[in-house]
């Protein structure tokens, strides 16, 4: 038996999109404080290189399984965690 019978398609689609909301919006206090501190020198760049290829390969399988809350998620977090990178590259050059 399959653990999701009895369970309805809506319950698991509403759990994926809050998970996926605090997931990503938990990367906005890393971006606004390597924003204001115009520093990144304690974000490890392997991490978040690692981290934007395993969220570009969620968008992937979002988008081929038409999971909007995967997708979308993973859309929002990839485009947070580009910016860190940037800042990141940025700041570490500048220092």
């Amino acid at each position: 038996m399959h653990p999701c019978n009895g369970i309805p398609h809506w319950v698991w689609e509403t759990i994926g999109t809050v998970a996926a909301t605090c997931t990503t919006i938990s990367f906005f206090p890393q971006l606004l404080r390597v924003w204001r501190r115009k520093s990144a020198s304690d974000i490890s760049l392997t991490m978040f290189l690692l981290f934007s290829f395993g969220v570009g390969c969620w968008l992937a399988y979002g988008i081929g399984i038409g999971s909007a809350p995967i997708a979308v998620a993973n859309v929002i977090t990839l485009a947070l965690a580009l910016a860190i990178l940037g800042l990141k590259l940025r700041y570490d050059r500048a220092a």
